[in-house]
């Protein structure tokens, strides 16, 4: 089972969620294969928490366009296909913009003259490792670069069918990374908290997950007891499942500021944690 964890906002507990989950499950499955992929490459910190033991690494470029001076005619067509705007045509020069490019090779192409090669630029790196019995990676983006997409497709490269449980913990949000993260999972885990903000998030994300990717999609929510109503009438009148409740608990912020697992902390969350999976393999296969 492919199972992305994400959220229409930062700072519900998916990671959270996310990490826990991973742990619950390493602790009752010994003869099955896990894979944790952490895809919010802008700000991965699921190792902060599974404190994984790194034993790879490896680079992520995207093929940019590199123009030959000499051979370019100047004819503005490679300009006129980048819908990117990577390529600016002027009288007498071809200018490429390198960190607008998506590298989708359109422009070499259509170049008449064949003056339009390519050539690779980093944009980041993946790095991956082991926690015990789980398969460890996530990915890096160099400061600066604006696009995630690549850097989480090459990450979700390392699923395999070998693996009983892939867990991706997606990237906040409803954006390019969010589709990359969730496109090709069987289920999406949607991890909320009850408040006007995290209701209005939610419905961007279960758009996305159900609506255009059509994922099937259930709910934790995260500091329950707090906030309003709102979330669950939602669920409710949309058929969306609540799995898990969270409530909002002091012992669970303090584990999380000294980087502890929640299931190291408060132990009775892993059997809680266990019955979440199971309840998502049910509706999965429903």
């Amino acid at each position: 089972m492919i199972l992305t964890i994400a959220s229409g906002k930062g700072g519900t507990g998916k990671t959270t969620v996310a990490v826990n989950l991973a742990l619950s499950l390493m602790s009752q499955r010994h003869d099955g294969k896990l894979l944790f992929l952490d895809c919010d490459v802008e700000e991965p910190n699921a190792h902060l928490f599974l404190k994984p033991v790194i034993t790879r690494r490896e680079e992520v470029s995207v093929m940019i366009p590199q123009v030959d001076p000499i051979r370019c005619a100047h004819h503005a067509r490679c300009a006129e296909v980048c819908q990117f705007h990577a390529i600016a045509a002027l009288p007498n020069v071809t200018l490429v913009f390198p960190e607008l490019c998506h590298g989708c090779g359109g422009c070499t192409l259509e170049c008449p003259e064949q003056a339009i090669g390519e050539v690779p630029r980093t944009i980041g790196m993946i790095e991956e490792g082991r926690v015990g019995p789980i398969d460890f990676a996530h990915g890096i983006l160099n400061v600066g670069e604006p696009m995630a997409t690549p850097i989480i497709r090459q990450l979700k490269g390392r699923i395999r069918n070998d693996y009983d449980v892939a867990i991706l913990d997606a990237p906040p949000g409803t954006a390019c990374p969010v589709v990359e993260s969730m496109r090709g999972a069987d289920f999406v885990l949607m991890v909320t908290e009850p408040t006007p903000f995290g209701l209005h998030d939610l419905r961007l994300a279960v758009q996305v997950a159900r609506d255009e990717l059509a994922l099937p999609v259930a709910v934790v929510v995260n500091h329950d007891g707090v906030g309003d109503t709102g979330v669950d009438e939602y669920c409710t009148a949309e058929g969306i499942p609540i799995l898990m409740r969270i409530p909002l608990d002091r012992r669970i912020a303090v584990a999380y500021s000294k980087g502890t697992p929640l299931v190291e902390a408060l132990p009775e969350y892993r059997d809680q944690l266990c019955q979440l999976f199971a309840s998502i393999k049910q509706e999965a296969s429903a």
